[in-house]
Order: structure tokens, then sequence, then C-alpha cells
């Protein structure tokens, strides 16, 4: 361990120091941040933030690989992102938590953190996860929710 240590050391120095923006309204559906990165090293720094929390990504949908796929066949013509990938993941606690406010809230799970570079950007990249409006008594759960995906996006990019 203590010869990693210099190697470690070294990678977090070089490692670029993020200005993740929040640039959605506060009250707003979805929470969403700005960053200015490679998308690939990114999409690392999520994954990995996201593990960080023990929680496993069950799911990664490649939005703009499947936007590319099809959107001819299907006569869209605007392309709308450069890249754009979300992770499903889920916390049995927080699952547990929602389910036992209302049956109902079940919905809310997978939870889910996208992120995207819009078309013609290079650099920008918006990292965003809905906020979960719960039936029953689950105003308390709600605020864990948000906590929880908003926390995993600040670790990813500050």
């Amino acid at each position: 361990m203590i010869k990693l240590l210099p190697a470690l050391l070294a990678l977090v120095i070089a490692s670029p120091a993020y200005a993740l923006e929040k640039v959605s309204e506060e009250d707003a559906p979805i929470t969403v941040y700005q960053i200015e990165d490679d998308f690939g090293f990114a999409r690392d720094m999520l994954k990995a933030a996201i593990a960080g929390q023990g929680l496993k990504i069950t799911s990664t949908l490649h939005i703009s690989d499947m936007y590319e796929r099809t959107a001819g066949d299907l006569g869209l013509e605007k392309q709308l992102y450069n890249q754009a990938e979300a992770f499903e993941f889920c916390s049995i606690m927080l699952s547990y938590k929602m389910s036992s406010a209302h049956p109902a809230n079940l919905a809310v799970c997978p939870l889910t953190i996208g992120m995207y570079q819009p078309a013609g950007e290079e650099d920008l990249i918006y990292v965003t996860f809905r906020n979960a409006k719960l039936l029953g008594d689950g105003a308390e759960t709600e605020q864990e929710l948000h906590d929880l995906l908003d926390g995993i996006v600040r670790e990813a990019f500050e």
C-alpha cells in the first residue's frame, strides 16, 4: 500500500478540477448540473461514484447510440446529442422506505442518473437526475433520494 500512495497522489494531483455548476431551478422536477470535460472520463468518474456508494449499476442506457441507430428509419432528422448515457441502479434501503410509504412508489426504482453532451458542443456535459415525488408519507425519503443522487454527482465531479 505504501508503494501505491505516490501513484494515487499523482493521479489526484493530475486530475482536472471540475467546475460543477447547477443549472436547474431549485424546485425543478429534474436536477441538472453542467461540467466541462471529456465525456468518457466524466462517465468513468460518475460510474465510480455510483459504485463508491456501494451501488451496482444494473443497466447502462446508450441513448445517443439508440437515436443514431433508429433516427433515420423514423424520419428524425435533428441530432440531439453527441453522446448520451443513463445509468440505472437501486438502493434496497431507499426502495424499502419508498415502498413502505406507499406500495406504488416502486415505480421510482431503478434510480437513474443520466449524462449528455448536446449536439455541436465538444466539452460541455450535463449530468441529470429526477427529483422523486412519492406517494404516502414519503417526504423524508424524497429528501434521502435527492441527497443520495446529488451526493453521487458531487462526489464524481467536485
